[in-house]
C-alpha cells in the first residue's frame, strides 16, 4: 500500500489515499450509521438552543443516561453479556422496543429535571447568558459523577440482542441488519420532530417563542410549557439515539460515554447551522462520513481531530451553519 509520508519535528502525519479509495463505500455506509446517532442527539442541541438560546452541555449526559436505561432493559429482561441472543423476529421487536420506551422515558425525563433544577431558577433570576453556560457545564459534571458514584468507572459489559447480518452490498460495502435500523429509523424520527415543529399548533409555539418570547407571551402562548416541552422533545430524541447506540456500540455505557458524543452532536448542530432542524440531520451525516474519511486517510488516533478541525473550519469561514437559520425563522 502505497502512502505519502510529511515528517514534521518528532511527529509523522501519514496520508493513506489508496486506503481512502478502497474503504470509501465502507466507510460511507459505517459513517451514515454513526451520523445518523449524532443528528438526533444534535436535534436537542438545536432546539434548545433555537428557542432559549443556550448551548445545553449537560444534553450529552442526557443521552448517556438513556443508554443506561436501555442496557438495565436488556438486564432486567434477562440477557446477560456473552453471546448474542437467538431469537425470533417477534420477541426481537418487542424487546428493542421495550428499551426503546425505557431510554427515551428515561432521558426525557432527565432533560425535564435538568431544565426544572438547573435552568428554571436562573430564568426566573434573570440570570445572564454566561450564568446559563456555567450552569450546564456543572450540570453535566454532576450527571457524570452521579453515574460514577453509582456504578463505578468501568463501561458495563455488552450485552448484544441484535447479531450484525449482511443484508446487500453496495460497490463491495456490507450493509447490515443494525445499519439499517439505524439510518432509517433516525430519519424516520427527525421527519416526526421536523413535522412537530412545522406543522403543529405546538409546533407553531415553539417557532413564535423561538422568534419573540414576550410578542409569544402577549398572544397567549405559555412560555414555561414551551420550554419544558422543548426539552423533553429533546430528550426523548436523546433516548432514542442512545438505543441506537446500544445497538452500534454494545459496550457504550459508561458515565463519561456521552461527553465527546454529545461534543460531536453539538459540532454536527454547529456545522449544519444550530437553531435548524434540517440542519441538524445534515450535519450529523456529514460530520459522520468526514470522520470515517479522515480516519481512512490519516489513521484511526485522527478520528476525533477531524471532527474539531471541522469545527474549527466552519467557525472561521460560515459561523452560522450551512444552512444558517435560526429556529424562529426556519421556514416550512
Amino acid at each position: 500500500m502505497s502512502s505519502l509520508y510529511l515528517a514534521q519535528s518528532d511527529s509523522l502525519i501519514s496520508f493513506d489515499v489508496e486506503g481512502l479509495v478502497d474503504q470509501f463505500w465502507s466507510n460511507t455506509v459505517d459513517g451514515l450509521a454513526q451520523g445518523s446517532i449524532y443528528a438526533l442527539v444534535a436535534l436537542g442541541y438545536t432546539l434548545v438552543y433555537g428557542v432559549l438560546k443556550l448551548i445545553n452541555f449537560a444534553h450529552s449526559e442526557v443521552f448517556i443516561y438513556g443508554a443506561y436505561a436501555t442496557w438495565f432493559t436488556f438486564y432486567a429482561l434477562g440477557f446477560r453479556p456473552g453471546p448474542t441472543a437467538e431469537l425470533a423476529i417477534f420477541e426481537l421487536v418487542g424487546f428493542l422496543l421495550l428499551a426503546l420506551l425505557a431510554a427515551v422515558l428515561v432521558s426525557g425525563a432527565t432533560a425535564v429535571v435538568l431544565e426544572r433544577v438547573a435552568y428554571r431558577p436562573l430564568r426566573n433570576r434573570g440570570a445572564p447568558r454566561l450564568v446559563f453556560l456555567i450552569t450546564a457545564i456543572g450540570a453535566s459534571f454532576v450527571l457524570q459523577q452521579l453515574i460514577f458514584i453509582w456504578r463505578g468507572g468501568n463501561p458495563e459489559q455488552a450485552i448484544r440482542l441484535l447479531r450484525p447480518e449482511p443484508v446487500f452490498e453496495i460497490f463491495g460495502a456490507s450493509v447490515t441488519n443494525i445499519t439499517i435500523v439505524i439510518v432509517l429509523a433516525s430519519i424516520l424520527l427527525w421527519l416526526v420532530a421536523d413535522t412537530f415543529v412545522n406543522r403543529t399548533r405546538f409546533g407553531r409555539g415553539i417557532r413564535a417563542v423561538a422568534q419573540d418570547p414576550d410578542t409569544a407571551t402577549l398572544m397567549g402562548v405559555n412560555k414555561e410549557r414551551v420550554i419544558m416541552m422543548t426539552f423533553l422533545i429533546g430528550g426523548l430524541l436523546a433516548g432514542a439515539a442512545a438505543l441506537f447506540y446500544m445497538m452500534k456500540i454494545p459496550q457504550g455505557a459508561a458515565y463519561q460515554g456521552g461527553f465527546l458524543l454529545g461534543i460531536k452532536a453539538f459540532t454536527a448542530a454547529v456545522l449544519g447551522g444550530i437553531g435548524n432542524l434540517r440542519g441538524a440531520l445534515l450535519g450529523g451525516l456529514l460530520l459522520g462520513l468526514m470522520e470515517n474519511y479522515g480516519q481512512s486517510l490519516f489513521g484511526g488516533e485522527w478520528r476525533d481531530v477531524v471532527a474539531f478541525v471541522l469545527l474549527v473550519l466552519i467557525l472561521m469561514f460560515r459561523p452560522t451553519g450551512i444552512l444558517g437559520e435560526s429556529l424562529g425563522k426556519a421556514r416550512v
